[in-house]
């Protein structure tokens, strides 16, 4: 079947610090894990998927201070393929001096948890490998991170796969069931509480007139001027009232979460 690819927009990767250094060619693809614990329910829900690779994301940008995410794709359990660094870009993953020479492809399982990898991760990292092979000049050398690297990377489970040579699963790799196509999480700002308090200056902003606009859509007479002002919090109230919430007039985590929830039936 065709490469199912997750594009950087699609999984919410954050736009890279830097310029990548070209890579015409590789030896070929080296095969990698997340370590760690993976919550095995990571099989039956593509979110998890999505949280993780943005997990990876932030950790090398902001921990590791590369320019971003290390590896060039990612398998997940769900035969999917997530777009990271792309072809004919040199990885970071690899270690130091051994990034040119090969890609990086990770796949989804971990150290404790989900780490034994399905037909759907094994045929995400053989999707991959055939991707970088077509579109990054990649070679048919087929190693794994601890292959030239002092790591228990990529675990024993998969390091065994990939000695043989990365055979090919006897099912298709994909659930019995489809799994629904997960949203990318967005990155919202950081909310802050929204409330009108008397004899205090009125706070204004684009959240405010996000909120407003949800009034409006409930229902509730209020103008979308970016101001929260009195009539705005009373509208709040009767918005809690009318959906079983506290009410105190100020648009917070529960309120929130609830009118989240409302937005996605």
């Amino acid at each position: 079947m065709p490469i199912d690819l997750i594009t950087r927009k699609e999984w919410g990767a954050r736009p890279p610090r830097g310029a990548y250094t070209y890579l015409a060619s590789t030896k070929g693809v080296k095969v990698h894990y997340t370590g760690g614990s993976v919550d095995p329910d990571i099989v039956n829900d593509h979110g998890m998927c999505i949280r993780l690779m943005q997990s990876f994301q932030n950790q090398h940008m902001d921990s590791n201070r590369w320019i971003d995410l290390g590896y060039t794709a990612a398998a997940c359990p769900h035969r999917k393929v997530f777009e990271g660094r792309g072809p004919h870009h040199v990885p970071a993953a690899n270690g130091a001096g051994l990034n040119s020479a090969h890609y990086a492809v990770l796949a989804l399982v971990g150290s404790s948890g989900f780490v034994k990898p399905n037909d759907g991760v094994l045929w995400g990292v053989l999707d991959a490998i055939a991707y970088l092979r077509s579109r990054g000049a990649a070679g048919n050398d087929l190693k794994g991170h601890k292959d030239g690297y002092s790591t228990s990377c990529p675990g024993e489970p998969l390091h065994a796969w990939v000695r043989k040579g990365c055979p090919a699963p006897t099912g298709d790799g994909k659930p019995a069931t489809p799994t629904p196509a997960a949203k990318p999480a967005v990155k919202a700002p950081a909310a802050r509480l929204l409330m009108y308090v008397k004899g205090r200056p009125m706070m204004h902003g684009d959240d405010v007139k996000a909120w407003q606009r949800t009034l409006r859509d409930g229902g509730h007479a209020v103008a979308v001027d970016g101001w929260y002002g009195e009539h705005t919090a009373a509208m709040t109230r009767a918005w809690q009232r009318t959906h079983k919430l506290p009410v105190d007039g100020i648009v917070g985590p529960d309120t929130r979460r609830k009118a989240a929830a409302l937005a996605a039936r």
